[in-house]
């Protein structure tokens, strides 16, 4: 179909085409969708997820960037009304259109060269998707499921857990896309938390302090903290939470970064 059209593929957009009927039905089960639901798909190159989903009973939403892809599917999806087509870089989109994502559900075949941005970015909005199906490196992958002390385990795996939990995941063969990328694949499906762990300001000073942990994994977390908060502030939130004061960001756990979350936070409003 590509050679039809005389669409030449783009390295730097990331396209590595989904064709294997099975493993798009896998994704679009994975969403569990109902009659009506409303579907954020960015990056639906040809659209054979985009298909899969209207034939759901989806709402679907399809951002894509590349202009050519962008008029073919215009043209394979005439007269659909159950389908919105936008033609857009889709983190930037994003980010100039922020909206109540809570009603909808992301389910994707990202590019590879953006899809770790845009699930944080999701993942970080004060309302995000209910649900989130991504297919991405698996490499990716292992990094948003990552445990406490893993390799993988990172700021990626904090900031989305923070507001999602880990669903079903299943592989998907490099011989399933065109051209075959040199990575593994993996699906992943994420539920947002029905309760916050933190509300909106908390979930900002959460960010910083992740990161900032992060910054350099072999030195002690607390010396890395002092760029941003007091060294008196950080022995109270030691304390508090009888935290190792030789510990660094990657021995601790998501309950732990939200309960020094608060602590730090409660230091900002008082200084």
């Amino acid at each position: 179909m590509l050679m039809q059209q005389g669409i030449l593929l783009t390295k730097s957009l990331g396209q590595n085409f989904l064709h294997d009927q099975n493993q798009v039905q896998r994704i679009a089960d994975a969403a569990q969708l109902t009659s009506g639901d409303q579907v954020l798909e960015i990056g639906p190159g040809l659209g054979p997820l985009t298909r899969a989903l209207l034939q759901q009973g989806a709402q679907v939403t399809a951002v894509e960037i590349d202009r050519r892809l962008h008029a073919s599917l215009e043209e394979a999806f005439q007269g659909e009304k159950a389908l919105t087509l936008i033609h857009a870089d889709a983190l930037k989109w994003l980010r100039q259109h922020p909206q109540d994502w809570s009603r909808w559900k992301l389910v994707s075949n990202l590019p590879y060269s953006v899809g770790s941005p845009i699930v944080v970015e999701l993942a970080l909005a004060p309302k995000g998707p209910s649900d989130m199906v991504v297919t991405l490196q698996q490499e990716v992958i292992e990094r948003m499921m990552a445990a406490p002390g893993s390799k993988a385990y990172g700021v990626m795996s904090l900031l989305v857990q923070l507001s999602y939990q880990i669903g079903q995941r299943f592989r998907i063969p490099a011989s399933c896309f065109f051209p075959e990328p040199d990575v593994e694949s993996s699906c992943l499906a994420l539920h947002r938390r029905s309760k916050p762990l933190l509300d909106e300001d908390q979930s900002r000073t959460f960010v910083q302090l992740v990161k900032l942990g992060f910054s350099q994994r072999r030195k002690v977390m607390w010396k890395l903290l002092k760029q941003r908060w007091s060294s008196e502030w950080l022995e109270n939130a030691r304390n508090q939470l009888g935290l190792d004061p030789m510990i660094r960001a990657q021995a601790l756990d998501l309950d732990a970064f939200v309960a020094l979350t608060r602590v730090l936070h409660a230091s900002d409003n008082r200084s």
